[in-house]
């Protein structure tokens, strides 16, 4: 792998407003010496948009980094984004999210996670960066029987149009990679969470409603099992990818082999809903978000699997570890905790 040095770099993040784009600017520019973050988010309303605003809000008080509202699914945008900033590296993040949503409106998925995906590829071809690295999804990985999950498996089979479209981004980087010699490393995230995440994620979604006083679905009867992943975790192994992409070389043929890689970040121990759920009203109960008192049991409804939804996710994060010497590793309980404290603080409970 061939080191890339982030100091005085233009970095490019696409869906900065998003929550792992949002982390991931904030720690390069408290970490990285001289680093500029250009920031592209078309700030849409899929969810809560005062939560983007409460994010971007904070990253504007550092004058290294740039916002550009828009769709990067504009070609033109994109292009006078390049040629504007010219930017070192590109960490593409923005998507449209979630499984259930792509069931009832397939078409914003096919703008911005495989037309806006293009238009990335696209400038990198003809801007030429160091890196470029992009959010895959656990989701590609379907109804796998084989746990855990390996880059190394089959992943023909998606059941949501969601997770075909992140294993079409896949497909498209390699095809790039290889016709244009571009470093890019695709990056499989497990079931991201933690504080200002995304409302439509199940702990968030949970805490609205049992705030409410409604019922929470849990799914499968609860037999679900997801790799729950901090997003402090997350954001150290981007930036840890970041800064190592994959060789150029060439092969007997003399064109190049792509310099493409993939790989799982997950937390490499799946828990159980029931447990999550379980853990989740605790730690709500002690930041005071619920009563002590809170019945908590007349407020949760075992029902079935949802279309487009998978029972386990876990992830094999082997090359992950040798590759970068990492693996993420904070408890469900802390990263837990941390969100019901935000929680309790952005909504003035």
């Amino acid at each position: 792998m061939s080191t890339v040095d982030l100091a005085h770099k233009t970095i490019l993040v696409t869906g900065a407003a998003g929550f792992i784009g949002a982390n991931l600017s904030q720690c390069l520019l408290d970490a990285a010496k001289d680093v500029k973050i250009i920031g592209v988010d078309s700030v849409n309303n899929y969810y809560d948009v005062s939560i983007k605003e409460y994010r971007l809000k904070q990253l504007s008080s550092y004058p290294m980094f740039t916002f550009i509202k828009g769709n990067i699914a504009d070609k033109r945008l994109v292009i006078s984004v390049f040629e504007k900033y010219k930017p070192a590296i590109v960490v593409n993040l923005a998507a449209q999210a979630g499984v259930r949503y792509s069931i009832t409106n397939p078409d914003t998925y096919v703008e911005s996670n495989l037309v806006g995906f293009f238009n990335i590829l696209e400038a990198c071809r003809n801007y030429p960066v160091e890196h470029l690295v992009y959010a895959s999804s656990s989701s590609v990985y379907g109804s796998n029987k084989k746990v855990p999950y390996n880059t190394e498996d089959k992943v023909d089979n998606p059941v949501s149009l969601y997770a075909a479209t992140k294993k079409s981004n896949e497909l498209m980087a390699h095809a790039y990679s290889k016709l244009y010699d571009i470093p890019s490393t695709g990056l499989r995230f497990f079931t991201v969470y933690g504080p200002a995440g995304r409302p439509d994620m199940a702990y968030f979604g949970f805490t609205n409603k049992l705030r409410a006083g409604k019922k929470i679905q849990i799914f499968n009867y609860g037999n679900c099992k997801r790799d729950f992943t901090y997003i402090d975790d997350i954001v150290e192994g981007i930036v840890r990818i970041m800064q190592k992409a994959p060789d150029k070389a060439r092969g007997e043929d003399n064109l190049p082999i792509p310099p493409y890689a993939l790989y799982n970040i997950g937390n490499n121990n799946p828990e159980n809903l029931l447990d999550f759920v379980d853990i989740l009203q605790q730690e709500l109960i002690r930041a005071g978000v619920l009563d002590e008192d809170y019945d908590f049991e007349s407020h949760k409804e075992l029902v079935p699997m949802q279309p487009g939804d998978v029972p386990v996710t876990y992830a094999d994060i082997s090359a992950l570890e040798r590759d970068f010497g990492y693996r993420p590793n904070t408890s469900l309980r802390t990263g837990l905790r941390k969100f019901a404290e935000w929680y309790k603080k952005f909504y003035k409970v």
